[in-house]
């Protein structure tokens, strides 16, 4: 069929290039059609030579993929031989157009390290492995930790692996599952590493413990884990019933929840803080964390009960107000004293009557702190005019705020109080409605268990009291057998005796009156009967001493006892401003059993001041005999 005259002349003047493109194209489709049967012939030779070659662990050690045409070899060779027989053998296949070899030799690596990276799509493992471990058995753990990704393996097999390198390359791939993309864990010789973002709070929590125990003869190195961001950042602080504190939400570093936590701590004023926040990031750019949460926390500090939530970048709060004032407080701190970046929402606050009606003293350290409320400023005033005479050496730190409701006679029982908080070495009164509760603790045993009896005695009526003060250092205690077999060690090696006539104590009595305190401090079970010894016969007596204070020398500070009562017959000392009574020419001497008395009264002094209770210490009633010294007597 003829050409049309339009399209002759063309093809005339083109000659044989007017048929190349179709050659293309016809060439195009075999080679598009015919090159995944050639790949696949390519691959399929290649496996055979790879099948012949096995590692200590039973696996190939060559690995072959075809590239068109192309073998691309790859794998680590146990020696050089090898390689070169196995290039031959594969540079004889008659499908492969050319051999790329990537062949290298297992050699000592050091450091020994391996590493495995989340990308997009899958896994890439890069570094070394133990040449006496397979590939397929020492990728195990990372496929099992991440299932359904892809593992691009390139590690290297190698000499030189630290002892049971594998299970360490599975402890830290265990973990490489929690992070996102871009996370990656890392063996070094011994050490442990691991980096990137968690991929939700759950996994973060998780992994703050999860490098806690390393395996045997490897540790932990840097470990630099993210928290995840969220795009929905809330915290909220709501207040309970008695103080409490409970925290919610989310912070945005462990750093910033121990600080938020010390500061809830304190706007508690003992209450308990329960922290509920999670880690994580997505509090909006320009929010300072910490200021946000001081503010919030002022803010539930003026509640009694109730909740301020920051969400959506604002602050709003809603509940029952500490009292009348603290309405206004609140709603000016939300709009005024909130950081920048973040607006004011709702301020819902209502006002409750005050029940119970609570005030608090304080005394820790070196300061004195009053809290709760009081009925109007002049109660204020009366209640400080309490306080300050007998704090006038610490710092008084007034915190009350002003709300109707306070019993009739609060005053009175703050005073009550008050003189037996100035006696104890630190304590608190803590009054709700008219019950009084003390506690504290004291610098002796015995002001601690008379504390509850003068506070009850100076009460106003209908008023309970409940007390709770110890000992600062209650010191040892010991079995009622040890305290006997101590005492009786103790006058073992030296009983006490006086000298002929004489009612003061001697230094070389110490010791033993000493020891024999210490053992009563540490066992209040101990009951001790003291008798007095007469003078031996023919004894020339001296005149009768009176022991003075500088004479006894207790072996520890303890508070003023008050003295056993006068044995009958015994003078009381002139008063300085009395008369001087004429001085008798010859002195009186007194009978043998008053002489033994009164040396057993001095000895009872001494125990007391010494810190023995006023109910262990007792004097005999037994007579003298013929004893040369003083009697210390155990009471069953």
């Amino acid at each position: 069929m003829p050409l049309p005259a339009p399209i002759a002349p063309v093809l005339r003047r083109l000659g044989w290039l007017a048929g190349l493109p179709p050659l293309v194209l016809l060439w195009a489709g075999v080679t598009l059609l015919a090159a995944p049967g050639i790949g696949g012939r390519v691959a399929e030779e290649g496996e055979a030579v790879a099948r012949t070659t096995q590692d200590p662990g039973g696996e190939p050690w060559l690995r072959v993929s075809a590239r068109g045409r192309d073998l691309l070899a790859r794998g680590e060779a146990p020696g050089e031989t090898e390689r070169a027989a196995v290039l031959a053998r594969l540079a004889a296949l008659p499908s492969p157009r050319r051999i790329v070899s990537e062949l290298g030799l297992i050699e000592a690596a050091a450091p020994f390290a391996w590493s495995a990276e989340i990308t997009g799509a899958g896994v890439a493992i890069a570094g070394s492995r133990p040449a006496e471990i397979g590939r397929r058995a020492f990728d195990e753990p990372v496929a099992a930790a991440l299932p359904g990704r892809a593992l691009d393996d390139g590690a290297r097999a190698a000499r030189g692996a630290p002892p049971d390198f594998a299970g360490a390359v599975a402890y830290a791939a265990a973990r490489l599952g929690r992070l996102a993309p871009g996370g990656r864990v890392s063996v070094t010789d011994t050490v442990i590493a691991a980096s990137g973002e968690a991929v939700d709070v759950a996994a973060y929590d998780a992994l703050r413990g999860a490098f806690a125990e390393p395996p045997p003869g490897y540790s932990i190195g840097r470990v630099a884990i993210l928290p995840p961001t969220i795009g929905d950042f809330r915290f909220t602080v709501e207040r309970v019933a008695g103080g409490g504190l409970v925290l919610s939400g989310y912070t945005v570093s462990e750093a910033a929840r121990a600080e938020i936590r010390r500061a809830a701590e304190g706007v508690a004023d003992g209450a308990f803080v329960d922290d509920r926040t999670q880690t994580a990031r997505g509090l909006p750019k320009g929010v300072e964390p910490q200021a946000l949460a001081n503010a919030m926390l002022q803010v539930a500090g003026l509640m009694a009960r109730g909740r301020v939530a920051f969400a959506d970048g604002r602050v709003s709060a809603e509940g029952d107000a500490l009292d009348g004032q603290a309405v206004g407080e609140a709603s000016a701190m939300v709009r005024t004293r909130m950081p920048a970046g973040v607006a004011a929402g709702r301020v819902d606050l209502a006002v409750v009557p005050l029940s119970p009606y609570r005030v608090s003293i304080r005394r820790e350290g070196e300061r004195v702190s009053l809290g709760g409320h009081l009925p109007d400023a002049e109660a204020r005033a009366r209640v400080l005019g309490l306080v300050e005479p007998r704090f006038f050496r610490e710092p008084i730190l007034d915190r009350t705020r002003l709300a109707a409701g306070a019993p009739a006679d609060l005053n009175a029982a703050l005073g009550a109080a008050l003189p037996v908080l100035a006696g104890l070495a630190e304590g608190e009164i803590r009054v709700a409605d008219r019950s009084l509760t003390l506690t504290g603790t004291s610098l002796y045993r015995e002001s601690a268990a008379r504390a509850g009896e003068a506070l009850r005695r100076g009460l106003p009526p209908g008023w309970s009291a409940t007390v709770a003060v110890e000992p600062r250092d209650p010191g040892p205690r010991q079995d009622a057998q040890g305290c006997r077999a101590g005492v009786e060690a103790a006058l073992a090696k030296a009983r006490p005796s006086f000298a002929p006539g004489s009612i003061a104590l001697d230094p070389g009595m110490y010791p033993t009156l000493d020891a024999v305190a210490a053992l009563a401090r540490a066992c209040p079970g101990l009951r001790i009967a003291v008798s007095g010894h007469a003078d031996p016969p023919g004894a020339k007596p001296a005149r009768v001493e009176e022991a003075k204070p500088s004479e006894t020398k207790p072996a520890e500070a303890a508070e003023p006892k008050p003295a056993p009562s006068r044995p009958k017959g015994a003078k009381p000392a002139a008063s300085p401003a009395a008369k001087p009574a004429p001085k008798p020419e010859a002195p009186a001497e007194p009978a043998p059993e008053e002489l033994a008395r009164l040396r057993a009264q001095a000895v009872a002094e001494y125990l007391f001041q010494a810190g023995a209770g006023l109910d262990q210490v007792s004097l005999a009633e037994e007579p003298p005999g013929e004893r040369r010294s003083v009697a210390l007597a155990l009471k069953p």
